[in-house]
Formats: structure tokens, sequence, C-alpha cells
């Protein structure tokens, strides 16, 4: 048997397919129009990063709080980081929150670097949630100008829920006077005058003040639609934001012509008389 009949074409295999030769031109083939997806969000070609500064007195609720938006922002793919001077295992909360940090240059310093961190996430489209004391307003509005997308929460609580929920007796021992610098009793506190959100924690729960972020997400265009309806539980819309108050200008022109018109009603009554005098 030759080498040909041995190697013959066997029936079970695909026959050969000999080569096609192209005249030139090639004449034109309609392509159809290709539809991209768009990237889910959290991804680099969209800028989805921001900073959600949570700031306010120890034991008021922020890292509960930011624990919580936390959570909730990553079961709908968003990218989140928090940074929580309560968790034990970061170095650099300890001196903010037993008292020992001394003075304003050491708080300045310690939210320049929490500012740094949020802002290296913040610009790769990472949320970062900060629970800090943070409370000097100088340094929050410094880490506002440098970070560009910065949303700050103000935790507010009644002092006598926050001396309760102290298990730690911090409050009692700087109201003796045995903690020098204990932020809000012995050391001063700013509260923010143009934060973006106020939750009161005193007076209501985790869930409602992130129902409150969430909204104000929404309004100022850090979520979509899609996302705050998922969050929220219904279908939730961007409120438009509040009417700016006028400022006083000038009169309209009827109020601005009313003196000279008066002038000009008595000049004529004062004529008309003086006519009339005259014809007499």
């Amino acid at each position: 048997m030759s080498w040909r009949q041995e190697h013959a074409f066997e029936p079970d295999e695909p026959p050969v397919q000999e080569p096609r030769y192209l005249d030139w031109p090639l004449p034109l083939v309609a392509v159809p129009d290709i539809v991209y997806k768009a990237a889910p969000m959290g991804l680099a070609n969209e800028n989805a990063g921001f900073t959600l500064w949570l700031t306010g007195m120890r034991g008021a609720g922020k890292s509960t709080l930011a624990g919580f938006l936390g959570q909730r922002l990553r079961s709908i793919g968003r990218l989140v980081e928090v940074l929580d001077e309560n968790d034990p295992e970061n170095s650099f909360g300890p001196a903010m929150l037993d008292g020992s940090a001394e003075g304003k240059p050491a708080r300045l310093a310690h939210a320049r670097r929490l500012g740094y961190l949020a802002r290296l996430l913040t610009r790769n489209n990472v949320i970062a949630i900060l629970a800090s004391l943070s409370p000097d307003r100088e340094a929050r509005s410094q880490n506002r100008r440098e970070i560009g997308r910065f949303v700050e929460v103000f935790v507010d609580c009644a002092v006598d829920e926050l001396i309760r929920r102290d298990e730690d007796g911090l409050y009692a021992k700087a109201l003796a006077g045995e903690l020098k610098n204990f932020t809000g009793i012995t050391a001063p506190y700013e509260p923010p005058t143009n934060a973006e959100i106020t939750v009161r924690t005193h007076e209501e729960t985790v869930e409602a003040s992130a129902r409150r972020v969430f909204q104000a997400l929404l309004d100022l265009g850090y979520l979509r639609p899609v996302e705050a309806t998922s969050l929220l539980g219904q279908k939730a819309r961007r409120r438009p934001p509040p009417a700016k108050a006028k400022r006083p200008g000038r009169p309209a022109r009827a109020h601005r012509d009313a003196p000279r018109r008066e002038r000009t009603v008595r000049k004529a009554a004062r004529a008309a008389a003086s006519a009339r005098r005259a014809r007499r």
C-alpha cells in the first residue's frame, strides 16, 4: 500500500477547505454599529469616588453610622473603605480618643494625615468614609479644599446622652480634670457651620440617619437614582437645591419714580392754583 493510499481521506474527518481568492478591490461590507454597555459605577472610567467625613464628639455614634453606611454602599457594588478612629487595628486614632494629643498642632497634623489618605482613596474611585472627631474647623475646611469631592456629616448628640454612653468613664475623668486635652470638655470642639448633612443620633436610629445620608448623596449627585432606590427601599428622586435668598437690589421702577411723580403732581397743583388766583 502506498503512502497516499494509507493516508486517504476518511469519511468521519472534516473535508479540507480549498483556499479562496478574493478579487480586488474588495466589495464594501456593511458592519453593524457596536453598542458598548456602560460600565458599572466604581470602575476607573467613572469619577465615582468621594469622601464622606463624619465628625462629632466621642460617643456620638460615628463608628456605628460609618460601618452601616459602608456595608450598605458595598451592597450596591461600590468600592468603600472605612477609616475609623475607634478601630484598634489602626495607628492613627488612640491619641485623639484618650485625650493624649497635645494641643492644636497635634490635632491639625492628625487631620492632615487622615485627609491625605482620603484624598488618595477618592482619586482612585473609592468612597472613603472617615469616622473622626476632627474638632478643628480649620483642618476640616482644608481637607475639603484639597479633596474636592467632600461631604461633611455632623454627627450630633446631646451631652447627657454622650455621658450615658461612655463606658470607659472618660467624660467623668475629663470633668474631674484628670484629662487635660479631652475633646469637647477640656479641649475645644468646633462644630461644623456648613455641613451638608446633620444627623442627631439621640433622636433617631442609625437606619434613619443612614437614609438622610443616602438622600443627601443623591441630591448632591454622588449616587444615581437607581442606587438610591436600592438603598432606600423605595423610588428615590433627586430633590432640587434650596432656593437662595435674593439679595436686596434696586427697587422696581414704579417705586423709584414715585417721588418724582409726587413732585410733578404737587408742582402742577401749585401751577393750577396760581392760574386760578390770577383769573380772579
